[in-house]
């Protein structure tokens, strides 16, 4: 299990146990998190899963491939250097104690 925070708009911290291997839109989902909705189910169509990383996270995980960065930006009309779609990113020991936000939009 890998431990991960997700830090609400108004501050809430939600921590969970996330079973790597899956995706961090899996994990969030599984454990109820506020925030993402993934209505594609994690299929990189919708934008609904999107987190964003502190720039030391954002450092170990990327900025994403190309289509993540297009899909992000038509779904929400930017995408920051920090967002990340979260059924893009899989769970895996490296990220332990990994902290991301949910943005005020998906509230």
């Amino acid at each position: 299990m890998v431990s991960v925070t997700f830090v609400a708009h108004d501050g809430t911290r939600r921590a969970i146990e996330a079973v790597a291997g899956l995706s961090l839109m899996e994990a969030a989902k599984a454990a109820d998190v506020p925030g993402i909705e993934a209505v594609c189910g994690g299929n990189c169509y919708c934008g609904t899963c999107r987190v964003i990383l502190s720039a030391a996270w954002l450092e170990k995980l990327g900025r994403g491939e190309d289509y993540e960065r297009e899909l992000i930006a038509d779904t929400v009309g930017e995408a920051g250097a920090a967002s990340r779609l979260s059924c893009q990113i899989t769970v895996d020991a490296a990220l332990e104690g990994l902290i991301v936000e949910t943005p005020e939009s998906q509230c």
